[in-house]
């Protein structure tokens, strides 16, 4: 099982992702997550990244090809992984395939969860995390109990840099200039599956199922 999660920022990919990967037993491989934590340790590629992050632009090819790199050559990809956040550019795309290459190997479906840009918008602005213990709630959706205190240890809830409105428009800016033409890449392919990431998490993770039983990997 070899599949890549598609789809602009907001749109629920990751939590598909997890869930799956959850599911089906097979580890998940988040850029994003990574960077994050990079930036919460301040290492060089973390001050790098935030740079980047803080103005909705992707991070260097370079920073993120040499991560996915070396978490697929660790043991617990052998039997498959979930990539999420991962490419975001067709080059990128290219230098996966040539790394699943070098192995003998080949990615099995690429899915691509879409959602109504209005939609994205409403779900980004609305994140609120917290900086400790990196709990993530949203206004509307998943209030926490004390308006802007986190449920679990009580601190003060912020939103990030990057769900702030002019980031998120950026961020989608971004998307729709730099990693959409990966819908065109993989569809040309033969391996990419649109799902609608509308309605509740639950109905969702059953159409990413349903699609995957289709094609042999569940």
């Amino acid at each position: 099982m070899r599949l890549i999660f598609l789809g602009a920022p907001g749109v629920g990919k990751g939590t598909q992702a997890d869930l799956i990967a959850a599911k089906f037993g097979r580890p998940k491989i988040s850029t994003g997550d990574i960077l994050r934590e990079a930036v919460r340790n301040k290492t060089p590629m973390g001050v790098q990244a935030k740079a980047c992050m803080d103005q909705g632009q992707l991070v260097p090819d370079s920073v993120v090809v040499g991560i996915v790199k070396d978490k697929l050559a660790e043991p617990s990809c052998s039997k498959g992984f979930l990539l999420d956040g991962f490419p975001r550019t067709v080059p990128q795309a290219e230098e996966l395939a040539a790394m699943l290459k070098a192995r003998g190997l080949q990615l099995d479906r690429v899915i691509n969860v879409s959602v109504p840009r209005e939609d994205i918008v409403r779900r980004l602005t609305g994140r609120r995390s917290c900086p400790k213990c990196q709990a993530v709630f949203h206004v509307e959706f998943t209030p926490p109990k004390k308006a802007g205190i986190c449920d679990r240890c009580g601190s003060e809830l912020m939103q990030r840099s990057d769900d702030k409105r002019e980031t998120v428009e950026n961020r989608l800016a971004v998307y729709e200039g730099q990693t959409a033409p990966l819908i065109a890449y993989y569809r040309q392919r033969g391996l990419l599956s649109d799902i609608d990431g509308s309605g509740k998490v639950e109905q969702v993770q059953q159409r990413v199922v349903e699609l995957m039983a289709t094609n042999g990997l569940a």
